[in-house]
């Protein structure tokens, strides 16, 4: 990966954290008269079904929501800090330039989710399916990468990028190519 590859990479998520720290702001104005984001703020929705809502104007930083039904649940440019997900159903959910730091997505199920421009610092995704999620420009921790990239296989139905792909494994079976200065 050449330099100005890199650059770009950073500047992008760099561009995309600061979209969603302006977006974490209340989005009341947007909507119509009279009606009210949902807020999930520090809230336990534990178990709670949410299969095919619209929540891209709340937010569930804080929220324990440990086995809830978010699958196919469109939540880009929201906040999850600080969530508790574990063992979540997230399947095909769209979490698009979401701010998910320390969040736990442990044992959940991810796959065909679209997780495009996140910025998952600190967070852990260990036991979590993941075939064929888009992590592209997504913001990881490498322990974490290298890890998924040992189980990544498919290729998410909405983008069409290989989960490989969005995660910058190698083509060698199981590894991980880390990125290098001037390659």
């Amino acid at each position: 990966m050449s330099i100005y590859s890199l650059a770009s990479r950073f500047l992008v998520k760099a561009l995309v954290l600061c979209l969603c720290l302006f977006i974490a702001l209340p989005a009341q104005a947007a909507l119509d008269q009279g009606e009210e984001v949902p807020n999930y703020v520090r809230a336990d929705v534990t178990g709670q079904d949410f299969h095919g809502q619209d929540l891209s104007k709340s937010s569930l930083a804080g929220a324990v929501a440990r086995d809830a039904d978010l699958s196919d649940v469109d939540l880009h440019n929201t906040v999850l800090t600080l969530a508790d997900l574990k063992g979540a159903n997230l399947n095909g959910i769209n979490l698009t330039d979401v701010l998910a730091d320390r969040v736990n997505f442990q044992k959940t199920d991810l796959r065909n989710a679209v997780l495009v421009g996140m910025i998952a610092s600190g967070s852990s995704f260990a036991g979590a399916q993941i075939e064929g999620a888009d992590f592209t420009f997504a913001v990881l921790d490498s322990d974490d990468q290298r890890n998924m990239c040992k189980e990544a296989d498919g290729v998410n139905p909405v983008t069409g990028i290989a989960t490989r792909e969005s995660l910058d494994c190698s083509d060698q079976a199981g590894g991980y190519k880390p990125a290098m200065p001037g390659g």
